[in-house]
């Protein structure tokens, strides 16, 4: 694969679908796919997940492909498909630990006393009168932080902002959260 000529190109959406033996990506995607979706599965171990996987590793083949040098285009391959495989496994068992923890701290809670759902109405109600108060950014950064549960680098990555910028803006949401979900605040 060089830069040169047509498919130095990644395709878009709306291309055709290239004919065979025209694009470096369609025959890489025909000779791998079955092997790939393999090794994909034994790092994942779900066929769904994989799935997901497959999908994401040919988009950036398709937006990168053209980087990678025609005699090391199969490694390249592979190591996104473990890169995609590993940050879409972690992104899964984070979630199941956050259901987790929702599920066990529930029914302790409201067993704890008649007033915790009252409490916790009101806690809720304050972190988005607090969320409110910041800015787009603040708010972008706290959201996917915190609700999304994406890394700081992750969601540097996304946004286009250095880290630094990324964690200056949660630092500086979280002071002003704080002073507005004070008494008195």
């Amino acid at each position: 694969m060089t830069d040169e000529g047509p498919s130095a190109r990644p395709l878009a959406v709306d291309d055709p679908a290239p004919a065979a033996g025209s694009d470096p990506i369609a025959l890489l995607f025909a000779d791998l796919s079955d092997e790939l979706r393999r090794f994909v599965q034994g790092v994942v171990r779900d066929p769904d997940l994989a799935d997901d996987v497959m999908q994401a590793t040919f988009v950036k083949a398709l937006e990168h492909g053209h980087e990678a040098r025609s005699e090391t285009s199969r490694g390249w391959l592979f190591r996104v498909a473990f890169h995609e495989a590993l940050a879409t496994r972690r992104r899964a068992l984070m979630r199941d630990q956050g259901h987790r923890r929702l599920a066990t701290l529930r029914p302790r809670a409201e067993a704890d006393s008649p007033e915790v759902p009252l409490i916790r109405e009101e806690t809720v109600a304050l972190v988005r009168e607090a969320l409110g108060t910041l800015s787009e950014d603040q708010r972008r950064v706290v959201l996917a932080r915190v609700y999304e549960e994406k890394t700081f680098a992750e969601i540097a990555g996304e946004t286009g902002w250095p880290l630094g910028t990324v964690l200056t803006r949660m630092r500086r949401a979280l002071e002003k959260m704080r002073k507005t979900m004070r008494p008195g605040g």
